[in-house]
């Protein structure tokens, strides 16, 4: 009788330097770093170069890394047109960034070379553009007018400038390079794995990045963070309209949900057994941002919110570990950024560029087709019947 790992899990299917999640003992590490020590303290920059490169660079590297990052930030006329026409019929900003990707290759003036420099020329393409992409999208939902790309600005900064049309305060920008560090990669999650088989196959760098964002757009996977956040705010608006404790609406709330069957969006994690780490960088993140903006009340509301529903999590369902997880804290630091919910999951996807694209040109040096089986369930022996004599 064969074995079925449902959905793969607990398959090892490669060796990686870039990650490795042991979700027993609550840790990350990051191409060797304890996420702790890696997501506060570098610049997305550093940590692209450290996912591409193995290492983090001097001063000279870095420098360079900016400025090649800096100059391929404009974008071909055919992606903002597919971007307008997104705008026009009000497409969710993961199908536009899907969309919009994907004509990157039509300005591939090199599409038929292959190999290591010509694919980090890619991966640093597609990095440089994710923000001009994402913030410019956001900007024509609004009716507003494209911001041009500037080479000056950090990448976090650049984005935040690309959805504003203004240079951010310096602690939203380390806010912003925090959570883009704390994502960057996480195992052989579900669009990375994507990404691996895709290019398994002898596919392209762009090709393999579509799918991998065509995977993260699932809310079992990267589409969640909104409704984390929007709860908060819904419980904040009962407790004020009841005129009760924000603590027993929150109770009232997570025990109803609960026993209904139903999930609460932040907490738990399939590989996580405790605490997600992440939560716990992006939580001091979130800390140090809204002390400097002073939204306190938000954040000390959402930390309240976030007990309540750990002690009835651990009531109802015993022994189950239900922590914080990455989306929780996520939608709370992005929205002290004043960014909105809707972009999120493609906030999200500029981050994990990062790690997909390091994935990508770990499989391309040491290839080997991802073809895994499944188990025949269907009938055999069937006899044909003709058309004319079927019932």
């Amino acid at each position: 009788m064969t074995d079925i790992a449902r959905g793969l899990e607990g398959v090892v299917l490669a060796e990686t330097r870039l990650s490795q999640v042991d979700g027993q003992a609550g840790k990350l590490t990051i191409a060797g770093f304890p996420l702790e020590e890696l997501a506060p303290n570098a610049t997305f920059e550093e940590t692209l170069h450290l996912m591409w490169y193995g290492r983090l660079p001097r001063q000279a590297e870095l420098d360079a890394l900016a400025d090649e990052l800096g100059q391929a930030r404009s974008l071909p006329a055919i992606t903002v047109e597919v971007m307008r026409s997104c705008a026009q019929k009000r497409m969710p900003p993961m199908d536009a960034l899907r969309m919009a990707v994907d004509t990157l290759s039509l300005v591939d003036a090199a599409a038929e070379e292959q190999g290591r420099p010509a694919n980090l020329r890619r991966a640093v393409a597609l990095a440089a553009r994710m923000p001009t992409i994402i913030g410019g999208y956001a900007r024509l939902l609004e009716g507003k007018a494209l911001v041009e790309p500037r080479a000056d600005l950090s990448h976090a900064g650049y984005f935040l400038y690309q959805r504003t049309g203004e240079e951010a305060d310096p602690a939203a920008v380390r806010g912003l390079e925090t959570y883009l560090n704390a994502v960057v990669d996480h195992g052989m999650n579900a669009s990375t794995f994507t990404a691996r088989v895709i290019v398994s196959t002898r596919s392209d760098l762009v090709s393999a990045v579509v799918g991998a964002i065509g995977a993260l757009k699932g809310p079992l996977h990267g589409g969640a963070p909104g409704p984390a956040l929007d709860t908060v705010f819904m419980l904040r608006r009962q407790a004020a309209d009841q005129g009760v404790r924000l603590e027993q609406v929150a109770e009232d709330w997570a025990r109803q949900t609960i026993e209904a069957g139903d999930r609460i969006m932040g907490f738990g994690h399939r590989v996580y057994k405790v605490r997600d780490p992440r939560a716990d960088v992006l939580a001091a993140a979130a800390a140090r941002l809204f002390e400097r903006t002073g939204d306190q009340a938000l954040y000390d509301d959402a930390r309240v919110v976030e007990k309540v529903f750990i002690a009835v999590l651990q009531d109802l369902k015993p022994g189950r570990n239900l922590s914080t997880n990455v989306e929780f804290y996520t939608a709370l630091l992005l929205h002290g950024l004043g960014l909105e919910s809707a972009i999120f999951s493609s906030i999200f996807a500029m981050a994990r560029v990062g790690g997909w694209t390091a994935h990508i040109l770990e499989q391309m040096e040491d290839n080997v087709l991802i073809r895994p089986r499944a188990k025949y369930v269907g009938e055999h022996n069937q006899k044909w019947v003709a058309l004319a004599e079927r019932g």
